[in-house]
C-alpha cells in the first residue's frame, strides 16, 4: 500500500480554516496509509490520541525548512515507509520538497492557500514561491482567484483544483444551539441575529460589521450581531462597541470548540464576514471556508470582496458580494437581506443544496485520493 506523509504547521487542535482542511483530508484517508509530522500545540496529547493514524509532533509551535526539520521528516518517511509526501501549505515548508526527495519521495503534493497568493504578488516571495513549485509534481489551488496568480508561477500544467470540503451531516438547517449557544439565545431575545464565525483579525472584518451597526439598527431595530471566536483583535473590538454604544446589540463569545462551531452558526438568520484585502495585497482571503459552511448550516451570506471569497458565493443565489471595507454597503446588503426573510431564506436553501452538490467532502476525498495517484511529474 501506498503510504503518504503529510507535513504541515496547519493541524488541529489549533483552530483554523488549513487546519481543518488538512485535518479533513487526512481522516478520509485509509488509517494505515497516513502519518502526520506537525507541531505541538497545547491539547495536542489528547486531540492526537483519538485519532486512528499517527501523528508525530515537533517540539515547537512552529516548523520552519531547516536542516533539523528536513532531516526528522527524512528519518519519519523511512520509518514509515512512505513514498508520497504532501506539504499542508506549499510556503515555506515546499523548500524541504529537495531533501525529501533525495531521502525515497517518489511524489510531491504541495497544497496552497491564500498567504501563497500573496506570495506570488510579491518578488522576493514570488521567486521563493517559483523555487518552492518546480519541486512538486503537483500544487493544489483553492479557486480561480489563486490559480490566476499562481500559474504564472508555478506553471498552469502543475496546478489542480482542491479546495476544502464541508461536513453536510454536522453543518445543517436541523442543527439547533446547545450548551453556551442555547444560553446565548435565549439572552438575545426574538430579534434577528446576524452571526460571524471566524478569527477575530483585521482582515475577516468584524470591526466593519461593528461600525455597520448602527445603521442596521435604523431599519432592524431588534436585530442582534453576535461575533463568534477568538484573535488578536478582540480587545479593539470590544472597544470600538462600546464606543459606539452598542453593548447588548453586538456579543463576541470568544474562543468556541471546533465540535460546538455548528450550533453557533444554528443563532443566525443571517452570516456575515466582509472581510477585505489588507497591506497592498498581502493579506487576502484565499476561500473562505466559513461561508461554505453558513450555506450548508441553511444561512444567505454576505462576504467581502478580497481574494477568493467570492468563490465560496453564487452571488444573488446564496448571498451577496460586498466591499468588505465599506461599513456602509455592508449595512446596506444587511439590511437587504434582514428586510426580507423569505429571499434570506431562499439563498439559505440555495446555498444548503450548492454546498452539498459542489463542495461534499466525499468529492473532494475523492479529488484528493486522484492527485496522490497521479504519475509522478518527469
Amino acid at each position: 500500500m501506498k503510504r503518504t506523509l503529510i507535513v504541515t504547521n496547519d493541524f488541529p487542535p489549533r483552530q483554523g480554516g488549513i487546519q481543518s482542511f488538512v485535518h479533513g483530508l487526512a481522516a478520509r484517508m485509509p488509517a494505515d496509509s497516513v502519518v502526520v509530522y506537525a507541531p505541538a500545540w497545547p491539547g495536542c496529547e489528547r486531540f492526537d490520541a483519538g485519532l486512528p493514524y499517527p501523528v508525530v509532533r515537533h517540539p515547537t509551535s512552529l516548523m520552519l525548512p531547516t536542516p533539523g526539520v528536513a532531516r526528522r521528516a527524512a528519518e519519519l518517511l523511512a520509518e514509515h515507509k512512505c513514498d508520497t509526501v504532501v506539504f499542508g501549505a506549499a510556503a515555506p515548508l515546499g523548500l524541504l520538497a529537495p531533501r525529501l526527495r533525495a531521502a525515497g519521495a517518489e511524489r510531491v503534493v504541495m497544497l496552497t492557500h491564500g498567504h501563497e497568493a500573496s506570495w506570488a504578488r510579491l518578488p522576493l516571495a514570488r521567486s521563493l514561491l517559483a523555487r518552492i513549485g518546480r519541486h512538486a509534481d503537483t500544487v493544489t489551488y483553492l479557486g480561480e482567484y489563486t490559480r490566476r496568480l499562481l500559474a504564472p508561477v508555478i506553471g498552469a500544467d502543475r496546478l489542480l483544483r482542491l479546495a476544502p470540503g464541508v461536513d453536510t451531516a454536522a453543518f445543517s438547517p436541523e442543527v439547533r444551539p446547545g450548551g453556551a449557544a442555547a444560553a446565548l439565545e435565549a439572552e438575545l431575545g426574538g430579534g434577528p441575529v446576524v452571526v460571524c464565525v471566524s478569527r477575530l483579525v483585521p482582515r475577516k472584518g468584524q470591526d466593519v460589521l461593528i461600525r455597520a451597526w448602527p445603521w442596521v439598527l435604523r431599519s432592524v431595530p431588534d436585530a442582534r450581531l453576535v461575533l463568534v471566536g477568538g484573535g488578536p483583535y478582540r480587545g479593539r473590538l470590544e472597544r470600538l462597541v462600546d464606543r459606539l454604544g452598542l453593548r447588548g446589540r453586538v456579543r463576541l463569545t470568544g474562543p468556541v470548540e471546533a465540535a460546538d462551531l455548528p450550533g453557533y452558526f444554528a443563532l443566525g438568520d443571517v452570516f456575515a464576514m466582509p472581510c477585505r484585502t489588507r497591506l497592498g495585497g498581502i493579506d487576502v482571503e484565499g476561500l473562505g471556508i466559513v461561508y461554505l459552511e453558513a450555506s450548508a448550516s441553511g444561512l444567505p451570506v454576505l462576504a467581502g470582496s478580497s481574494g477568493g471569497a467570492p468563490d465560496a458565493v453564487l452571488p444573488g443565489e446564496t448571498g451577496l458580494v460586498v466591499d468588505g471595507a465599506s461599513a456602509g454597503a455592508v449595512a446596506g446588503a444587511l439590511v437587504e437581506l434582514l428586510g426580507d426573510p423569505a429571499r434570506a431564506r431562499a439563498m439559505g436553501e440555495r446555498g444548503r443544496e450548492w454546498v452539498g452538490r459542489e463542495w461534499s467532502w466525499d468529492l473532494v476525498a475523492a479529488r484528493f485520493t486522484r492527485i496522490l495517484g497521479a504519475e509522478p511529474a518527469p
